[in-house]
């Protein structure tokens, strides 16, 4: 009997220590995976199409976290744990920027980064103008995008090329949408000026916050670079449809870096 009684008591102590042991795993893993998300990359779900060409609806990346140091928004429900940016490292004119909403910070956008500090930004006649210069670009084939009802959309195409090198495809749906022709935007000191590459289906920095845009950008605003595609789906069958997936998976967009 009394044997009997100690191997119950060690088989109790193995069981409490392998309950033990898991919830230390467990725990272990969600803070390396908060350590992850915090410090090195963030996955993103991109729900419109103000990206496109660059990045459809559908398209998942991830973003550098550390690309331009820290603010209170790199931290899970941006705990103020402190002011500004720490390790700062000064955004790239080109970059795709993740950043937090000037007028609701509780919402994540995504942009290409046009305006630096001091720049003079506009628009005249669908052709962009940084430091009263036209960017250059050149046309492509048109851009193609399959609408309601399986109807395809042709819109017109362009490489446009930054003054710094970077180069990209924007397209445009309407040369006589009014953000096509704006004044001329000062980027104040300590600010960037956003763009989305689908000139035409973007609020963006050419909208002023108290018009319901995005206007100016604060450096603290900034959470990270989007770097890479490492997932895509076309959202054309629910998700419960789990015999339609492969087909509903962009193959040819995972895993492929963003420019």
């Amino acid at each position: 009997m009394g044997a009997s009684d100690e191997s119950r008591k060690e088989m109790k102590a193995k069981s409490g220590a392998t309950v033990g042991e898991t919830v230390r795993t467990v725990i272990y893993a969600i803070l390396i995976a908060l350590a992850i998300r915090t410090f090195a990359f963030e996955p993103f779900n991109i729900p419109s199409g103000s990206m496109e060409p660059t990045i459809l609806v559908g398209d998942y990346v991830f973003v550098a976290k550390y690309a331009y140091g820290y603010s209170r928004y790199s931290f899970p429900f941006s705990l103020p744990l402190f002011s500004g940016r720490i390790f700062f490292h000064k955004p790239k004119r080109g970059d795709v920027v993740v950043f937090r909403l000037p007028r609701d910070p509780s919402i994540d956008y995504i942009k290409r980064l046009i305006g630096l500090p001091g720049d003079r930004i506009q628009m005249r006649n669908s052709v962009l103008y940084i430091n009263g210069k036209p960017v250059q670009r050149r046309q492509v084939q048109d851009f193609v995008e399959r609408g309601r009802h399986g109807v395809l959309h042709h819109y017109p195409q362009y490489i446009e090329t930054l003054p710094n090198g970077v180069s990209y495809h924007a397209v445009y749906m309407d040369p006589t949408e009014p953000l096509d022709n704006t004044p001329v935007f000062v980027v104040p000191p300590g600010h960037y000026f956003m763009m989305g590459d689908n000139r035409d289906d973007s609020t963006d920095s050419r909208v002023p916050e108290n018009q319901g845009g995005v206007g100016f950008v604060p450096a603290a605003n900034l959470v990270g670079r989007a770097d890479m595609l490492f997932f895509s789906t076309n959202g054309r069958y629910p998700f419960w449809k789990v015999w339609d997936w492969p087909w509903d998976i962009r193959f040819s967009r995972i895993f492929t870096f963003i420019s």
